[in-house]
């Protein structure tokens, strides 16, 4: 950046006004790139359907659960399996919503900024937490895998 000072510290009028112009420019795009970035992100929604076809959920831009559709064989498996299917698709819709906020994030304020990747690193958290450890195989439909 260009000082505005000439000579023995005297303000350029001119220049410092020229300064204060592109650094005006550089704040609105940031605003208006940060404003894009939040309404995308408050309008994500994300559908997954487990690959049995027993849950379908929807979850907000939050991770909040918004819709649970139960396939008609749900109620042939036992309750503890359709809970576990339904967590874990829960999981993978959290998941899949982490990663299209992160686009998000890259294609509105970028990546390079400290605040952006702050930002990135905040969804991340809020909605990956650490998985809990389950040593059981999942359910295929017929049984336990394994």
């Amino acid at each position: 950046m260009e000082s505005a000072a000439v000579g023995g510290g005297v303000l350029d009028p001119g220049g410092a006004m020229e300064q204060m112009r592109a650094w005006k420019g550089r704040i609105d795009k940031l605003a208006a790139d940060t404003k894009a970035m939040s309404d995308r992100l408050q309008e994500l929604r994300v559908t997954v359907q487990d690959e049995n076809g027993l849950a379908e959920v929807t979850v907000d831009s939050t991770g909040a659960l918004l819709d649970l559709r139960l396939g008609r064989h749900a109620q042939r498996v036992p309750p503890d399996v359709l809970a576990r299917t339904i967590m874990d698709t829960l999981r993978r819709a959290k998941g899949e919503l982490a990663d299209r906020s992160q686009q998000i994030i890259a294609e509105t304020v970028g990546t390079e900024s400290a605040a952006a990747r702050a930002i990135a690193e905040r969804v991340h958290r809020r909605l990956l937490p650490d998985p809990e450890p389950d040593e059981r195989e999942p359910y295929d439909g017929h049984g336990w895998r394994g």
